[in-house]
């Protein structure tokens, strides 16, 4: 990642829909860090909407839970990019059951391999 993991703060929150992705710098002055996360996520959303799921996997394996099913999401999965006070936030709705447990298998593992600098 391109931002500081001691000076940011991830949080993934489930929702029936699928769930909400949002980092945020610890200072939220720290401009650097803001800039770093917001040009990260929204290029992730990028690549996310194309099914490309290789950041995440590059980071957390190839094997990461929940990961070949978002991969195969073909637009099933409406993702959306909003910058907020210190950071972002990617937001991720389906009405498919199976890549709504997908996304929350996948933040379990997020949220688990990000230890201390990540919550739900």
């Amino acid at each position: 990642m391109p931002f500081d993991l001691e000076r940011t703060t991830h949080r993934f929150t489930k929702s029936d829909t699928g769930g909400v992705q949002t980092v945020v710098a610890d200072d939220p002055q720290d401009t650097t860090q803001v800039t770093l996360v917001q040009h990260h996520l929204s290029s992730e959303v990028e690549r996310f909407r194309r099914g490309d799921f290789s950041d995440p996997a590059r980071i957390h394996g190839a094997e990461m839970p929940g990961l070949a099913t978002l991969r195969a999401h073909g637009g099933r999965i409406t993702i959306t990019y909003e910058a907020v006070p210190g950071g972002a936030r990617v937001t991720y709705a389906t009405d498919d059951a199976a890549l709504r447990d997908a996304l929350h298998h996948w933040f379990d593992a997020q949220v688990s391999d990000h230890g201390s600098h990540a919550t739900r």
